[in-house]
């Protein structure tokens, strides 16, 4: 499946001066598939050093000196290591700090070479106050779960093609705009892991999805254990059993569990938050710009890593996918994660900003699920379950901000009223290309 990331690593590939990639996201979101795919394309080979299938690999890393360590791994490999010809890549990377640390010395001694290390779970390691972390020597990406727009490419490749024709002079019919909203319902319970992605795409049941959700789950908890300490794997275990009930409300300690102290549960949530498998979303003022310069950071909603897995957490049944109001599930929860998901998977690669929200106390209550940045312009949006729904909160920020542009995300069809753009679930990948459409 192709990965929209492969693009960032084909500009890095071609930069004259390039850092170490460090490939960071959760585990099975397909972290080492990408490498192995893009190096397929743009290296004449790929020196992989898994640190997890092959635990020896970690002895060529007691030297700090990348000459030594390259001889060693040929060695080990059979294989040479060229720069400008091969990619090295250091896969797992948090079961071996000391490959970690020598980043920074293939960045300064042998910079013409590519180096790209993957590993899940790095803040377990990167916490550790004994660790001391290549600042300014390594460039982060980050990878996410398949997004609805990498879902189409693989799955409905011809539904792909026509999404980018349809805008708010050509909108889809009736009939696409119904058939579109039964392939989002079907990526809900998909959802994006790629495992599940290509279960899906051999079976016509949601079944076989669902068993690789459990197994990733069980994979999650598993790994709490191996990298946790004692004190820290239980609260990691409470939250991480919580969150999916709690997507989308803002978090009030008491919920999660009430015998267990907030700033024992804060440092687990931070911690899993980091590690990509939850995610906060904050509360802001939206006072200006930048909208993180007005984040409450005491103040958050949660969101899941993925809606699959949502959704199986959840226990949600599948012949729920046969059901108009879907989206309704749970109190609508599952439309807010899939909006969150989407926003996170259409970010900029290179940055890992949190997802704001807007609430207003003093003067009557009001809340905006989602506030952004269109170029220069705050856009407030609003998530509704159904294709219908009141906008008092939006237009509140709008009147309060003097906002150009509005936005609500439902199942009702592309249109622009009143400065209030209704996008579909399915168009969201557009969001940008439309507001700036509907303010031209």
């Amino acid at each position: 499946m192709k990965r929209s990331l492969e693009a960032e690593l084909i500009q890095w590939k071609d930069r004259k001066e390039h850092l170490p990639i460090l490939l960071r996201g959760a585990r099975q979101v397909g972290k080492s598939y990408l490498v192995q795919e893009f190096s397929k394309t743009h290296f004449e080979d790929i020196a992989t050093v898994d640190f997890e299938n092959r635990p020896e690999l970690k002895g060529a890393f007691t030297t700090r000196e990348p000459k030594e360590i390259l001889s060693r791994l040929e060695i080990a490999l059979n294989k040479p290591i060229k720069a400008g010809h091969s990619l090295l890549f250091l896969d797992e990377i948090q079961l071996c700090p000391e490959a970690l640390i020598t980043l920074r010395y293939f960045k300064e001694q042998m910079p013409s070479l590519h180096v790209i290390a993957a590993g899940s779970l790095l803040e377990f390691l990167l916490k550790e106050e004994s660790f001391s972390f290549p600042v300014g020597r390594v460039e982060f990406l980050y990878l996410h779960p398949i997004s609805f727009s990498e879902y189409l490419k693989a799955a409905y490749p011809l539904i792909n093609r026509r999404m980018h024709e349809y805008s708010l002079t050509n909108p889809p019919s009736e009939l696409e705009h119904q058939e579109l909203l039964k392939v989002v319902r079907r990526y809900l319970f998909v959802g994006g892991m790629p495992a599940a992605v290509q279960a899906s795409l051999n079976e016509t049941s949601f079944l076989e999805s669902q068993r690789v959700h459990y197994r990733i789950l069980q994979a999650y908890q598993s790994d709490f254990g191996k990298y946790a300490k004692h004190t820290q794997h239980k609260y990691l275990q409470i939250i991480f059993e919580k969150a999916p009930a709690l997507v989308g409300q803002i978090l009030k300690y008491n919920r999660i569990d009430e015998e267990t102290r907030s700033r024992d549960l804060k440092p687990a949530i931070e911690l899993l938050s980091h590690a990509g498998l939850i995610q906060q979303v904050f509360a802001t003022t939206a006072s200006g710009l930048p909208l993180h310069a007005h984040i409450k950071r005491d103040r958050f909603k949660l969101l899941y890593l993925d809606t699959g897995l949502l959704q199986t957490a959840t226990k949600v049944d599948a012949t729920h996918f046969y059901d108009v109001d879907i989206m309704q599930i749970n109190a609508g929860m599952i439309a807010e994660q899939f909006v969150g998901q989407e926003l996170i998977a259409y970010s900029a690669p290179y940055q890992n900003n949190p997802l704001l929200f807007w609430e207003r106390i003093a003067g009557g209550q009001a809340e905006v699920d989602f506030v952004i940045t269109v170029g220069s312009n705050i856009v407030p949006i609003e998530v509704k379950s159904g294709a219908t729904g009141s906008l008092r909160s939006l237009n509140s920020f709008m009147q309060e901000k003097k906002s150009k542009i509005g936005v609500r995300i439902s199942e009702a069809p592309l249109s622009l009223h009143k400065n209030i753009l209704s996008i579909p679930f399915y168009l969201l990948n557009f969001l940008d290309r439309l507001v700036n459409e509907a303010e031209a």
